[in-house]
């Protein structure tokens, strides 16, 4: 049977896993936001740096060769920082689950031993 004392004691443990897991959604989603501020910011000068020696280029071969080497960079950072951000959005996810993980495994395994009680009893 259960008692208000339970009842109460079960509300507080599963308030208290929520709100852990908002404050750590919270800060992945901050960390991941940062990452992606920092190289915006990084790509913006590299733009810009790479556009002022494009403008100082006297011939069309350098200001080929120069494009070239900097899409080139521009792609290469580009998949890191994919990559980066990814598994970012990986560990986020696998830390929002981690919370639940312990109490629906502990559910399930109740219902599981209550389903197994009356199969067995109706046999």
């Amino acid at each position: 049977m259960l008692t208000f004392d339970d009842a109460n004691g079960k509300s507080k443990e599963a308030m208290d896993t929520i709100l852990k897991s908002y404050s750590d959604t919270t800060k992945g989603f901050q960390a991941i936001t940062s990452e992606a501020t920092e190289y915006s910011k990084k790509s913006f000068q590299d733009a810009i740096s790479h556009f002022e020696a494009l403008a100082g280029t006297r011939s069309f071969e350098a200001a080929l060769e120069l494009q070239t080497k900097y899409a080139k960079s521009a792609y290469e950072n580009f998949v890191a920082e994919a990559t980066k951000l990814g598994e970012m959005y990986s560990d986020l996810a696998k830390s929002a689950y981690k919370s639940y993980e312990a109490p629906v495994a502990a559910a399930v395994a109740k219902a599981s031993k209550a389903a197994t009680a009356v199969t067995s009893n109706a046999a």
